[in-house]
């Protein structure tokens, strides 16, 4: 029974969620990615002041580690370090396609289906994963650069739910399919409570010091000339 910060800026849309043993207090939320570097200690002062908790009283801060925007998991990584290290707090990492899984399952769960978020990586690529409606894993969180081939082992048996702001590209490369139902899913901080809970019951932290994001590949820039 914890009372969490939860910090997620690791797509376009970014948000801070006060939670407290499981339950969400309030969330405050940004859709305009140059700003998350701006508004997101705002949010955090604007949350902590508005239900009168201090520093002292946080048991933990976690964080949306990735995979998702370089810059965005930056942005919210170094935040959630920043604080734990200023406050004495332990940090909570949660997988970010684990998040919008739970997010779905808020409202679409089907014991018989399989759950695949996507999160857009440019081009024909996304950050996917493939996941039970218990979050068990059948496919490990990767980069895949989509073909018409793609999830054919899993769409031949079971339906497989598809979301994310990777998913439609994928809808339109698939077409129809008797075994793919494609959902709609907003990025939320409210959608990491419940993982961040469980992580903070089973006492699974982060070391503050050498934590990084989930990127799942290198990060490459195109040189000025």
């Amino acid at each position: 029974m914890a009372l969490i910060l939860n910090i997620d800026t690791a797509t376009n849309i970014g948000s801070v969620c006060l939670s407290r043993n499981g339950q969400v207090l309030q969330t405050l939320v940004n859709d305009q990615q140059q700003d998350h570097a701006a508004t997101l200690t705002l949010f955090i002062q604007q949350l902590m002041q508005e239900h009168h908790v201090t520093a002292a009283e946080l048991d933990a801060i976690a964080v949306s580690a990735g995979p998702g925007s370089y810059t965005g998991l930056r942005v919210g990584v170094a935040t959630a370090k920043g604080l734990c290290y200023a406050w004495g707090k332990p940090l909570i990492a949660v997988s970010t396609l684990q998040q919008m899984t739970q997010g779905i399952l808020l409202h679409e769960r089907n014991e018989q289906a399989l759950y695949a978020p996507m999160l857009d990586a440019r081009r024909m690529e996304v950050y996917t994963a493939v996941y039970t409606a218990d979050l068990d894993e059948i496919l490990a969180p990767h980069a895949l650069i989509l073909t018409p081939e793609s999830y054919a082992a899993q769409l031949a048996e079971k339906k497989i739910y598809f979301f994310g702001n990777g998913s439609e590209k994928w809808s339109q490369l698939l077409g129809q399919h008797v075994h793919a139902t494609f959902l709609p899913y907003t990025m939320n901080a409210e959608h990491m409570v419940q993982l961040a809970e469980k992580a903070f019951e089973k006492g699974t932290f982060e070391d503050v010091a050498y934590f990084s994001p989930y990127y799942l590949k290198p990060f490459h820039t195109t040189m000025k000339k």
